[in-house]
């Protein structure tokens, strides 16, 4: 793998789209969203692998395992973590790669205790409120690092 790699981090829950809260998050499901995503990372010349947890250790490991590797990037809509991981904030500040932190919807206009990003505070960049475009925007600015 290496250098023109990047790693796609799914947190908690979003196994579920395309069933959970349409309204919110849409109706494509995150195997829909992964497949364009590689689709569109060959075009842009990247590795693109996805990868999806409900568990904060096991996006803290795979953040180290992008450093290790010497990934080209991260892009990580972390879910609930983002407002609540210290973790994952300080994973991000210690594997010293860019981290585009993605969101479907925006937080900003959502309940309050949405509006705090630890992941933010740490990332590199952060694409939000578009929806599964989200994610190409992410990896478009990704390619462009």
């Amino acid at each position: 793998m290496g250098e023109r790699t990047v790693m796609v981090l799914n947190g908690p829950n979003l196994n579920l789209l395309g069933t959970r809260e349409p309204a919110i998050y849409g109706h494509d499901t995150l195997a829909q969203i992964d497949a364009r995503l590689v689709a569109y990372g060959t075009e842009l010349g990247l590795t693109v692998e996805c990868r999806q947890t409900n568990h904060e250790g096991t996006l803290v490991d795979w953040l180290h395992e992008a450093r290790a590797r010497g990934l080209h990037a991260v892009l990580l809509n972390a879910g609930a973590y983002t407002h609540t991981s210290i973790a994952l904030h300080d994973a991000i500040r210690a594997i010293e790669l860019p981290v585009i932190e993605v969101h479907l919807s925006d937080p900003e206009t959502r309940e309050p205790f949405r509006h705090i990003s630890y992941v933010g505070m740490a990332a590199t960049d952060c694409v939000k409120g578009l929806g599964p475009q989200s994610y190409i925007v992410a990896l478009e600015r990704a390619a462009a690092l």
